[in-house]
């Protein structure tokens, strides 16, 4: 049987910081794995703050996840475009890029692609 866990952004196991000082991510370790709150300023691009880190042309890893504030616009490698607020629930697949929409930082939690997200 397992056990009450209780973990909080505000002590995260790992932070990890984006190029620029654009971004961070709070990791919090569970057993089935990392939840991460992302949390990127106005003018972070995945494509110019987290491509020197990851080394790939888009971001390879999938997320799912829950946006508490700011906007955020996503474009998969197809050409497939959409933009996402607070209170949305999102799942974007490996192969996209995103970026701050507007001057409101962008704070999401993600259930599924913190493990290795922005590691160097």
């Amino acid at each position: 049987m397992g056990r009450i866990v209780r973990k909080n952004f505000d002590a995260p196991d790992e932070v990890r910081k984006v190029e620029g000082g654009m971004g961070h991510i709070e990791l919090v370790n569970v057993e089935d794995g990392a939840v991460g709150r992302a949390t990127f300023r106005p003018g972070w691009r995945w494509s110019e703050h987290v491509r020197p880190i990851a080394g790939t042309e888009s971001c390879q890893v999938a997320h799912v996840g829950y946006q508490i504030s700011g906007r955020m616009g996503v474009r998969l490698d197809d050409g497939e475009e959409m933009e996402f607020g607070p209170g949305d629930f999102v799942s974007i697949p490996a192969g996209h890029d995103g970026w701050v929409i507007g001057d409101e930082t962008v704070v999401m939690i993600d259930w599924q692609g913190m493990a290795g997200y922005a590691k160097k």
